[in-house]
């Protein structure tokens, strides 16, 4: 799959196939992943792999979709605002470079911001020096959605002189 095909296919996986991904595929994407821009090499994102226990105290309303596998992308906050705003941004790109690798071989994502509210930021023992990007549900799409309607790009363009 090319580039393009993966950005203009990947979709938010709401349904999973209970079959588990490989935990070699899951470090190998992390680590593509980590090949993200980020602004003086902070490398600011931290990742914590969500067992049963932890998932059950998060009681998230569809249990992320039955997926066989749940980590939460944590993202350092900077000694400035403007630091900790770049080292977020690095994080989302981080993120979006793990759900391309995945879809790339079949294997979806579900990202849910479900691990920014106060209780369950205590639940996955996030500290104060870091923000919640989100937690990630991953495993083989049982639905695959249709995509939704977008803005034409031209739209969004403002031409500067």
């Amino acid at each position: 799959m090319n580039i393009l095909n993966a950005i203009n296919t990947r979709r938010n996986i709401k349904k999973f196939k209970s079959d588990p991904v490989k935990e070699e595929l899951i470090y190998s994407w992390l680590q593509a992943a980590a090949m993200a821009p980020n602004h003086r090499m902070t490398e600011p994102w931290e990742i914590y792999f969500i067992g049963s226990e932890t998932r059950a105290t998060l009681n998230h309303k569809t249990n992320f979709g039955n997926a066989p596998f749940l980590m939460a992308i944590l993202s350092k906050q900077g000694s400035t605002k403007i630091e900790t705003d770049e080292n977020a941004m690095a994080t989302a790109c981080f993120v979006q470079n793990f759900n391309l690798a995945a879809w790339e071989k079949g294997v979806g994502t579900f990202w849910s911001s479900i691990g920014a509210k106060g209780k369950n930021r205590e639940t996955l023992g996030i500290p104060e020096n870091y923000d919640l990007i989100g937690v990630l549900a991953v495993g083989y799409p049982e639905e695959i959605p249709d995509p939704k309607p977008r803005t034409a790009i031209t739209s969004k363009i403002k031409k500067l002189p």
